[in-house]
């Protein structure tokens, strides 16, 4: 691999250790990592600080996905003047994702990479993404929780990846089952709860770290 190619794929890792959740929270009067459930994400957001500012930090969180994801190949085929190898949109995404989960800037503590792992398959894989999107409101709408439509999408979309795309190219469904797996083991925490019993739905709020968790 060139060195552009590793530049960009570094600084696609720097993006996605962005961390929008507690930036947006700070803004607010709100350290994220101590209210709700203490996750960096959109919807520990979306439940301690608001509704729009929820919304806001996924869009930001999925951007970080989607533009490495889009923007990497053409910058690398500028860059070098060849084209970019077909899987290299997806190899920037992955690095976003990789930053979202372990950012740089928060200790290499962050989110579970839903919104950056749903950008990046918009722009690397939307067949896929549409998938993981049907599968996501086909559980969320009547059960309103938001971590188990999230990990019945992480399975549905690597499901779709290897009808739709393993035929010309398996490193993608390959890449998006691991990326599934990585969903799921960061979400364990919520499977626990949803064992239990004691996971909040959609429209709850959750109390402080120590309270139910979000």
């Amino acid at each position: 691999m060139t060195m552009p190619s590793l530049a960009l794929i570094a600084t696609s890792y720097l993006a996605g250790s962005i961390p929008f959740a507690y930036l947006i929270a700070r803004a607010r009067g709100v350290d994220i990592r101590r209210v709700g459930s203490g996750n960096v994400g959109a919807t520990n957001v979306f439940r301690s600080v608001g509704r729009g500012w929820g919304v806001l930090t996924f869009v930001c969180d999925a951007l970080k996905g989607f533009l490495p994801a889009v923007l990497g190949p053409s910058a690398a085929a500028a860059w070098s003047g060849t084209p970019a190898h077909p899987a290299f949109g997806l190899i920037c995404g992955l690095a976003a994702v990789g930053g979202h989960t372990w950012p740089l800037f928060l200790g290499f503590k962050g989110g579970k990479g839903v919104a950056t792992s749903a950008g990046m398959m918009i722009g690397a894989a939307p067949l896929a993404a549409a998938a993981g999107l049907a599968a996501w409101l086909l559980v969320f709408i009547p059960l309103r929780y938001v971590s188990l439509a999230s990990i019945v999408a992480a399975i549905a979309a690597p499901a779709a990846a290897w009808l739709v795309y393993a035929p010309d190219d398996p490193w993608r469904p390959g890449a998006l089952t691991a990326l599934g797996a990585l969903i799921v083991i960061r979400h364990r925490s919520n499977i626990r709860r949803l064992i239990s019993g004691t996971e909040l739905r959609a429209g709850r709020r959750g109390g402080d770290k120590k309270g139910v968790p979000s």
